[in-house]
């Protein structure tokens, strides 16, 4: 048993069917190894939605660490607790074990997937810190998409039997979501300036890889203070389609898509363009989004 533990109690919070349905038994798996290092560790599996945060935002005051096992849906919803805990509290810090479809947070972080490597990373407690927004009152860790990207992940929600979900979905979402695709001007302020002319989509983002794979900006810095917004000009099909080949060829910024520093985004538009935040689905524009200067403490290898 070891004796120099770096915490005194420790909660893990998992999401049981993600991982095709490996969530549950990873996280007991994970449960019992840190009560073999000698860290009382109590398991929750969330039930629905909004579970995750609503458990973390009534932690224990003896809790100081806190495991998410799923995907990056579970990871926000844990920060979005940890933030709505009461004024005051202590900084816990929070470690992942990724599960999920796409965990872009594993990709930019070097995050191990199986319990024994995920273990060290725990007892080993060396942590980053990393920017949060708000984005019309909800918590965002890695990125706001507004426009055409927001589409497909709407679809992709809709059509969803369970929470069981593969890369693969977002294929033919894709396709029915350029098929119907009709533009809608965003106008964008970055930090009070309005910028010139109109945009058919923005991101703006705290991360390296989307999705897991594309490159975004490999330059990002992940406590700075600022997202990076990426805007893109052209509005008709055929440009949508010279974006997805640029992004898979790494070529993003780059021709009509410029990418900007800021802490305060506004998206406004004239008709309703869907928005979503870290992957999931959550309304229409206006987008407020703001870079809030709060930061959470990751445990990173």
């Amino acid at each position: 048993m070891q004796t120099d533990l770096p915490y005194k109690q420790a909660l893990v919070v998992a999401n049981p069917v993600s991982g095709s349905g490996r969530g549950e038994s990873v996280a007991r798996e994970l449960t019992t190894a840190l009560g073999q290092r000698g860290l009382p560790t109590d398991l929750h599996l969330t039930t629905r939605a909004g579970d995750a945060r609503e458990t973390v935002s009534r932690l224990p005051d003896e809790t100081d660490l806190v495991v998410s096992v799923g995907g990056d849906g579970t990871l926000r919803e844990v920060l979005s607790g940890l933030r709505e805990r009461p004024a005051g509290s202590r900084a816990i810090p929070v470690g992942v074990l990724p599960m999920g479809t796409g965990n872009a947070l594993c990709a930019d972080l070097g995050l191990p997937r199986d319990v024994d490597r995920a273990l060290e990373v725990l007892l080993a407690a060396k942590t980053v810190d990393v920017d949060v927004a708000d984005v019309n009152g909800e918590l965002s860790f890695l990125m706001t998409g507004i426009g055409p990207d927001a589409m497909v992940i709407e679809d992709v929600d809709e059509r969803r039997k369970d929470k069981r979900m593969s890369k693969w979905a977002y294929l033919p979402a894709g396709i029915r979501s350029f098929l119907r695709y009709r533009p809608e001007p965003l106008t964008v302020e970055l930090d009070g300036e309005e910028l010139e002319g109109t945009f058919s989509q923005v991101m703006a983002s705290n991360l390296i890889h989307y999705g897991g794979l594309i490159r975004l900006c490999p330059e990002r810095v992940l406590d700075d203070g600022l997202f990076e917004v990426f805007l893109f000009r052209g509005s008709s099909r055929w440009s949508l389609m010279l974006y997805t080949l640029r992004f898979f060829l790494h070529m993003i910024p780059g021709g009509s898509v410029e990418m900007r520093r800021a802490a305060r985004i506004r998206v406004k538009s004239t008709g309703s363009v869907p928005y979503h935040i870290d992957g999931d689905p959550v309304g229409r524009t206006p987008v407020d989004i703001h870079v809030t200067g709060n930061r959470f403490q990751l445990l990173v290898p």
